[in-house]
């Protein structure tokens, strides 16, 4: 068995789990705080959760990220140097780091999958205390994708919110909306029972407090884009003419940088100083 305790980040709706099995742990997506205005980073909500499995008296063993994210920073590589763990993600990783790294402009040595410990592939397994933890590619979101089953729960980090929510974007680079479609067809396929927990919520007027417990039964019957047996085509349809009408994540910049780096910043320039690279783009009616 295994016991799930989950920390609730407000300014960025992000959900980080450490999941306990044993005398061991690992955390799932686990944030770092960023005031955008000053460019000032803190380890608070993370050291938070490090102290919870200090006072449980368990050792954290793997930070698991279920993506690249764009919407917050990744504190995967402050608990490595914080607990050893080793950070986790998905093997086609390799190719939004590619993507990035021509954005950013970075040497292809500074983000590139030795950044992460393990690149994971569909069906690959790891262990930490009793339980055994399965990977399932859930591409859709970004390529790169993964959902982790443990002990029978899944962390289905984007590929899924809250029914009332639907489910995630799929304009971002290598993201597609027919793949989404087919990675919540293998997360639907669990049994009706299953536990999901998402990596995201975005409480409403009408639902005022977070959540991000839900299960396969509640997923199929209710949710908004895909529940009701919704056919493929008309998921793809829905999630390409609602992407196109959404902004970019207001972090997207410094944390795509930090996040295709497994965690770490930017390395050190002239002066000992880190800094995040913003690039320019014109309008289409102005040369650059």
């Amino acid at each position: 068995m295994i016991d799930v305790h989950a920390s609730y980040d407000a300014p960025t709706g992000t959900v980080t789990y450490l999941v306990v099995s044993g005398r061991e742990a690992v955390l799932i997506d686990p944030i770092l705080d960023y005031d955008a205005a000053g460019a000032v980073i803190t380890t608070d909500s993370v050291d938070k959760v490090l102290t919870q499995a200090q006072a449980l008296g368990v050792r954290v063993t793997h930070v698991l990220e279920t993506h690249v994210h764009a919407d917050h920073l990744s504190a995967g590589d402050h608990v490595r140097h914080v607990t050893g763990a080793s950070v986790a993600i998905g093997s086609r990783i390799v190719e939004v780091q590619a993507t990035f790294r021509d954005l950013f402009g970075m040497a292809a040595e500074d983000a590139n999958e030795g950044a992460f410990d393990i690149l994971l592939d569909d069906g690959d397994t790891l262990t930490f205390g009793d339980a055994t933890i399965a990977v399932l590619h859930t591409p859709g979101h970004t390529p790169a994708c993964v959902s982790y089953l443990i002990d029978g729960v899944a962390f289905v980090g984007d590929t899924l919110f809250m029914p009332d929510f639907g489910t995630a974007r799929t304009d971002f680079p290598g993201g597609d909306a027919a793949s989404l479609y087919q990675s919540i067809q293998k997360i639907l396929a669990l049994p009706d029972e299953t536990v999901l927990y998402v990596g995201h919520d975005y409480p409403s007027d009408a639902r005022p407090e977070p959540s991000w417990r839900t299960t396969v039964r509640d997923q199929k019957a209710a949710n908004i884009h895909v529940g009701a047996n919704a056919d493929e085509a008309a998921f793809v349809a829905m999630r390409e003419a609602r992407d196109a009408t959404l902004s970019q994540p207001k972090l997207i910049l410094p944390a795509l940088q930090v996040n295709i780096r497994a965690g770490a910043l930017p390395p050190p320039e002239a002066g000992g100083r880190r800094y995040f690279k913003l690039p320019i783009t014109f309008a289409p009616d102005r040369e650059a």
